[in-house]
């Protein structure tokens, strides 16, 4: 019956038949990738690099989620890959079984969360198959796309800013039923429009690094960039680098791009910059050992931004390396200048020399995914084509291990897809106009 199911609500999203979707029935099982609770030790004593997400997520039979207030049950046609997901598949920094157990006892529908299994997952582009009680602005049949803030709102505390709830948790990542699947459930207030001019894998990229570099970027709640402000983004060619870079040159700012190899390089000269620094090709060596950091490289680093700048220092710094890099980033900011930090893919204990932050009236700025707004805004200027997915590789669902291998290992650029429920890449365009205008850009990543 599943099986059934699942071809029904395919065929009829293949052959644009969306309205046919409330009739047809949900399935009672979908494939889900998941990682199991019994083998959250499995990779116990070996170092971070050496843990292969290949061996922990697995492709399982799963049963479709009861469906509450608020929500709704997606038709994944295809998802992606993120940090997220690496660390939920090496089990580090703890086991995401933790956070399912903890989002489980806030009340009788969030026990749902709370199983065995993860399936993990925190992007997709689909259409929605269902919608819960409550929810009126959506309806089965409809294109959509999901940012990954899961929030409920109880509280006042996010009602300023969702990302303040108390109850803020990543979908996919601390709940369950995830977007690597053939069906995932979301709040509704998760769904945005699929931008029409892109394929399902295409749209199902941009969601958490599109978001998540918007806010820490653009927005108010991050650091406020305007036209002119020149921008050092590390990882300038990567998953949230990417569109850090596309951000700064559609905002008129001035980004320096910071990347790991000539390929990186020319990527980010695909996309408009001018000023890139290879930092393998510098030498740059930060740290002398293990505990010891080198001034005389940051020096190193501040001339050559410098040099490239024609003598001016970053008023802003777009931050995400953590461990390995802040130490030069607090240096390197301008004075009065704005350190912005959302990740800490090199390690989380960042050493910096207060005396450049303090005396030098320099900020550093946590910032956190985003809120619906800030999302809804980054996702409407990918619809109207100003901002461009990175999509550089596309895996099926089955070899999810070897998408996430790449991730770890940083052999990707920009963002790796997973198709889903679309049988094959390069289906799901409405928009054939704005896509012809944009085609360069969009697959300034492909092949990558």
């Amino acid at each position: 019956m599943s099986h059934n199911a699942l071809s029904e609500i395919t065929q009829a999203v293949l052959s644009d038949n969306l309205d046919a979707i409330s009739a047809l029935p949900v399935p009672e099982t979908y494939q889900g990738v998941t990682v199991h609770a019994d083998e959250a030790e499995m990779f116990a004593g070996l170092a971070s690099r050496d843990k292969d997400p290949r061996k922990s997520l697995h492709l399982d039979d799963v049963p479709v989620p009861e469906l509450g207030p608020g929500e709704a049950l997606v038709a994944v046609m295809a998802s992606a890959i993120n940090y997220n997901t690496v660390w939920t598949s090496i089990f580090e920094p703890l086991s995401t079984f933790k956070f399912l157990q903890r989002y489980g006892r806030i009340s009788p529908l969030t026990k749902r969360h709370d199983l065995p299994y993860h399936v993990v997952g925190s992007d997709l582009s689909g259409v929605v198959l269902r919608t819960g009680p409550g929810v009126h602005r959506w309806q089965p049949g409809q294109e959509v796309v999901a940012h990954c803030l899961n929030v409920e709102l109880e509280g006042p505390d996010g009602h300023n800013d969702t990302m303040l709830d108390t109850e803020q948790r990543i979908w996919g990542f601390e709940t369950n039923f995830g977007g690597l699947a053939q069906v995932a459930l979301v709040k509704a207030n998760q769904l945005m429009p699929k931008p029409q001019h892109l394929t399902w894998e295409e749209a199902a990229c941009p969601g958490l690094v599109n978001s998540t570099a918007y806010r820490q970027l653009v927005s108010r709640n991050g650091a406020d960039m305007k036209q002119g402000d020149i921008v050092l983004i590390w990882g300038a060619s990567g998953g949230l680098g990417s569109y850090a870079t596309q951000f700064a040159l559609n905002g008129g700012a001035i980004p320096v791009c910071v990347v790991s190899s000539p390929e990186k390089a020319e990527i980010c000269r695909k996309m408009g910059a001018e000023l890139v620094i290879d930092r393998n090709a510098e030498g740059y060596r930060f740290w002398k050992d293990e505990n010891t950091q080198d001034p005389k490289e940051w020096q190193r680093f501040g001339a050559k931004i410098r040099e490239l700048t024609g003598g001016e220092d970053p008023d802003i710094v777009f931050e995400h390396p953590g461990r390995e890099t802040f130490g030069a980033s607090v240096y390197a900011a301008r004075k009065g200048g704005t350190i912005v930090t959302c990740a800490s893919t090199s390690g989380y204990l960042h050493q910096f020399d207060n005396r450049y932050l303090w005396m030098n009236l320099k900020r550093i700025i946590g910032s956190h995914f985003a809120n619906y707004r800030e999302s809804w805004e980054a996702n409407r200027l990918i619809a109207k084509g100003l901002i461009h997915p990175t999509l550089s590789k596309t895996y099926p669902l089955a070899e999810t291990g070897q998408a996430a291998l790449d991730v770890h290992r940083n052999a990707h650029q920009g963002k790796v897809g997973v198709l889903c429920l679309a049988p094959e890449e390069g289906l799901g365009v409405r928009d054939h106009e704005l896509r012809e205008r944009h085609l360069d850009a969009i697959n300034v990543f492909r092949g990558a």
